[in-house]
């Protein structure tokens, strides 16, 4: 009976061990599923898209100014600039929308010419569909319709450190874009009629300034800056060579085509 009562001593230790392992481990591991839940909630937060936005703003504020600005002095009323920037939302087809208005241009013609200056966001948005692939078809268009240039450089950035992107960060991130532009495009309407030449503020240069401070931001966190400057100076290359011949438009287009596939290459060998 002792033997056995040993035996039965032995067993019942071990089995207290065993539990008292599987428990750590399982404590150990919910600590971590609920450390990794709230760190996908910080970065999937609407505040945090919020804060991704602020380096655009001053940006957005200057730009959407100027474009407050034109379109007033262009004649066009109080209600129909905010309209235009609610409705259109983008920065070069609400100028060339302002001044094909003042040339007496067609709707058909200037929806026309809209649509076709902002293909590009074709292009945008399917460069940012494979970090949101985990949302539905629905859900995604409502985070494309709010997509621009600027919001697509910091997500991008965003994107780099990571395999998808948060829905409330991205909705952070545009609504925040979409109403300081707005903002922006009434401050400019309002004191337009005391600027009659945004350009002498240096309002023009805003949205370029901009553009290099998101690119140097974006290059800084890929730490890759070899393959950057080639593919930096194979655009230089190529947009001011096929600008001789051609337009500056083509250039720019096929510079973007040209460099990008170099980049692509590069890293594919590297």
């Amino acid at each position: 009976m002792v033997y056995n009562g040993t035996i039965v001593f032995y067993i019942d230790e071990w089995n207290v061990r065993i539990w008292r392992f599987c428990a750590m481990e399982l404590h150990h591991k919910s600590g971590k599923v609920k450390l990794n839940r709230a760190r996908n909630s910080i970065e999937d937060s609407f505040i945090e898209g919020i804060k991704a936005c602020v380096p655009t703003l001053l940006g957005y504020l200057s730009i959407g100014f100027a474009a407050g600005v034109v379109g007033k002095t262009a004649g066009l009323s109080f209600i129909e600039i905010a309209l235009m920037s609610l409705l259109i939302y983008a920065g070069s087809a609400q100028f060339i929308a302002i001044g094909m208005i003042v040339a007496g241009a067609s709707a058909t013609t200037i929806i026309s010419t809209i649509f076709f200056v902002n293909l590009r966001h074709f292009l945008l948005s399917a460069s940012l569909s494979p970090y949101l692939k985990h949302l539905t078809p629905l859900r995604n268009s409502f985070i494309g319709t709010l997509l621009t240039d600027e919001t697509f450089g910091v997500a991008m950035n965003e994107a780099v450190t990571k395999k998808s992107l948060g829905e409330k960060w991205m909705h952070g991130l545009n609504i925040t874009a979409y109403l300081n532009w707005f903002f922006a495009n009434l401050l400019g309407a309002y004191f337009g009629q005391w600027i009659t030449n945004p350009e002498s503020l240096g309002l023009d240069f805003a949205l370029a300034a901009m553009f290099i401070g998101l690119l140097i931001l974006q290059m800084a966190s890929r730490m890759k800056v070899l393959i950057d400057i080639i593919v930096a100076i194979s655009a230089v290359v190529v947009v001011v060579g096929v600008s001789l011949f051609t337009s500056g438009s083509i250039g720019i287009i096929l510079a973007i085509v040209i460099a990008s596939t170099v980049g692509v290459v590069i890293e594919k060998w590297d």
